[in-house]
Parts: structure tokens; sequence; C-alpha cells
């Protein structure tokens, strides 16, 4: 079957399906109804984000807030980070603890500054529990998506009130106009043969810091 056919094809197939409506009949003229399940997550959603978090092998460590600033630096320390990037708005009595430079994004680093950079350190917008995943949508202390993308170590920290049960309660929870992105675990792809290579699109290493606050 040719392009133009199978096109002709699609069309008839949608012509037929909508024969019976009305033609005056507007989209917004129709309820929607959302009474579906939007989510399957059930018990300790803070349990089973760390959990989920974990399989895509990163690295989740629970603090009070208390100990944030020993744990950045601790994660920092052993990781080797000597240049960090900060975006702004982030804490900073949260990097009281933490001896190395600070790499600030105001005027914005360039993609050569980021990747000479060992890592950076952001703030998140949210958690989904049932898939593990961390979402930034360009927040005070989560900076420009480039940020979380270049460096080769992210380090995020997520409060335990940010987490919620499963994705549709997340996107309700997002503010729409901002961009967001969505973290599952630290960067990875696989070959044919199914060898998984982790860094290719993203940071190799993924650390999360969940503040326990609820």
């Amino acid at each position: 079957m040719t392009g133009s056919a199978a096109k002709d094809r699609i069309l008839a197939d949608i012509r037929s399906a909508l024969h019976d409506v009305p033609r005056a009949e507007r989209a917004e003229d129709v309820a929607v109804t959302r009474d579906y399940l939007d989510s399957h997550a059930t018990g300790d959603v803070v349990g089973l984000f760390v959990e989920r978090v974990r399989d895509y092998r990163a690295t989740v460590t629970r603090v009070p807030e208390a100990e944030v600033p020993a744990e950045i630096a601790r994660i920092l320390a052993e990781r080797g980070v000597r240049n960090l990037v900060v975006p702004p708005g982030f804490p900073r009595e949260w990097l009281t603890a933490y001896d190395g430079s600070r790499l600030t994004d105001d005027p914005p680093l360039t993609a050569a500054e980021l990747d000479a950079s060992d890592g950076v350190v952001t703030l998140a917008a949210r958690g989904v529990a049932l898939t593990g995943t961390i979402v930034l949508d360009a927040g005070p202390g989560q900076g420009r998506r480039a940020l979380s993308l270049v460096p080769d170590l992210h380090l995020c920290v997520v409060r335990t009130s940010q987490v919620l049960p499963d994705v549709p309660a997340a996107v309700r929870a997002l503010v729409p106009d901002r961009p967001t992105t969505f973290i599952s675990g630290p960067s990875a792809t696989s070959d044919i043969e199914l060898d998984r290579v982790e860094g290719v699109h993203g940071p190799r290493t993924l650390d999360v810091l969940l503040v326990v606050d609820s």
C-alpha cells in the first residue's frame, strides 16, 4: 500500500467512526469522565519511591533536614566533586559543609564549562513513587535543563512531602507552563545485545538525598 493510499484509508476510517456525530457538535460540548483509577501505588509511597529509584541504579539516602549539609558534603567528597554547579535558588545553608569550588549559572554557563565541572546539585519539583521518577521544572534551586544533563554527576535533593503516588498526581501538581524534565535513574542505553551503557545522554551517576519532612 502506497503512502497516499494508506492516508486515504486512515481518513476513511476516521470518517466512518465519526459518521453519527452531529456536525455542529464541538469537543467542549462532550463531558469527559475521569473517574478512572489514576494510581496503582498503595501503602508506603515514600518507601516505594526509594525502592524504585534504587532499581534504576541510583543511590538514595534518607536524612532529617538538620543533617542535609553534612550529607551533601559527604556524598560530594565520596564522589570526588571539587567543582560543583549550583543553580540559582539552591539553599546556601545546605552547602556550608562543602569546601570545594562552586560554579553559578548566572550568567549561564557554557556547555564546555558544564562539561568541565564534576557535578551539579539541584532541588526537585516532585517525585513519583510508582515509577521512581524525579521531576524538575526549572524552579528555584533546579536551574535550566542543561544543568541536569551535561555534568557527569547529579545530586538531587527531594523532600518526602514532594513524593506522590503516580504520574497523574504529579502532573496535576506541576505548573503547566514550566519546562519539565522527568528523570528515572542515571542516563542509560543498551545496544542490540542489551549491553547497558550509562552516561550517554546525561549524568552517569544519580544520587538522591531524601529529606524527611513529613
